[in-house]
């Protein structure tokens, strides 16, 4: 489970350094911050799979969840949403080293 959680953490660092390069390209070519928002992202990459999970929380969780806290979230930054999440995968799949050490018995 600890590899499965691990690698995620690797995807979804890769997704955020690939979001982050995009932006950085079209801030160079438009002389100005572009940042773009995961929401637009999504939508650029996959508008049926959005439309199904906003549907999908809207009906199964509750209404407000979807306009409070997926709202929200779908305004942040791409690559931001990418390296948190990639974050906290890796904190939940990591391994704390032996208390005694490497060579203890």
């Amino acid at each position: 489970m600890r590899f499965l959680l691990r690698l995620a953490s690797l995807v979804a660092l890769a997704v955020a350094v690939i979001a982050g390069t995009v932006d950085s390209i079209q801030s160079v070519a438009a002389s100005a911050v572009v940042i773009t928002p995961m929401g637009d992202a999504w939508q650029d990459l996959n508008p049926g799979s959005l439309e199904s999970l906003q549907s999908s929380i809207a009906y199964y969780v509750h209404p407000g969840f979807y306009t409070v806290a997926l709202q929200w979230l779908m305004l942040q930054p791409a690559f931001a949403v990418f390296l948190v999440l990639s974050l906290l995968l890796w904190m939940i799949g990591y391994k704390k080293p032996p208390v005694a050490g490497r060579f203890a018995a």
